[in-house]
């Protein structure tokens, strides 16, 4: 009873720190570095230690989003029951996406250390490990929990935007923004490059809601609340 009547608040608070867990993934790109996949091996090989704790910082992300997920059923499952479950599922698959990626970027560190150690040999069976690894695990998960997170987003905000909880622009927003990165991750499914800014959005649109929740709250939130224990 206790957690449903602060559940906004929570829900705002938990937005933002899938934020700041979530840019982490930007931080493991930055140790991973660009090129073929001997340049990966040799990058991430100077900064062990950085990609282990990037990896672990990602688990932690995917325990947030499972966070995420519960609270937003708790507060939108009154608009659309049906609905709010079914997003709740796509986002528990999008969080063991996340734990699945960082698989690959675990197992990246030993490779890759092994790889140096071994002189870097140009043509070796590290080089189609580590593409395994890197773009057939890391990546790939990446790109579908991206999908699942933007498909149960689609719904969520759609929920958000019947329910007036917080301003339609808001909403709106949200909805917009998943829509443009859902189509992002299906070109990038296909083999196309799609630049980061295409999601950038959903960023912006997740510290505005977070920030609205924590401070504002849904006004009348203790009266439904209790309306629906007392018809229970």
């Amino acid at each position: 009873m206790i957690s449903e009547k602060n559940a906004p608040r929570l829900l705002g608070a938990m937005f933002l720190i899938v934020i700041v867990t979530s840019a982490l993934g930007g931080i493991q790109s930055s140790v991973t570095g660009t090129g073929t996949t001997s340049d990966i091996l040799v990058a991430v090989s100077s900064k062990p230690a950085q990609m282990q704790w990037t990896a672990l910082g990602n688990l932690v992300n995917s325990l947030g989003i499972v966070a995420l997920a519960v609270l937003l059923h708790t507060v939108l499952k009154r608009q659309n029951r049906v609905l709010a479950l079914i997003a709740l599922g796509w986002w528990l698959a999008e969080a063991m996406f996340c734990a699945i990626s960082q698989i690959g970027a675990f197992a990246l560190v030993p490779l890759s250390l092994e790889f140096v150690k071994a002189g870097a040999p140009a043509q070796s069976y590290y080089q189609s490990l580590g593409a395994f690894l890197y773009q057939g695990i890391a990546k790939t998960a990446y790109t579908f929990l991206m999908v699942f997170y933007c498909t149960g987003g689609i719904i969520w905000y759609s929920l958000f935007f019947k329910s007036r909880y917080v301003p339609r622009p808001i909403s709106l927003f949200g909805v917009a923004a998943v829509c443009v990165s859902l189509v992002g991750m299906a070109f990038e499914l296909f083999g196309y490059f799609v630049p980061i800014f295409v999601s950038l959005p959903i960023g912006l649109f997740e510290l505005v809601i977070g920030v609205w929740l924590l401070v504002r709250g849904i006004p009348g939130w203790s009266g439904m609340v209790a309306g629906t224990t007392c018809a229970q």
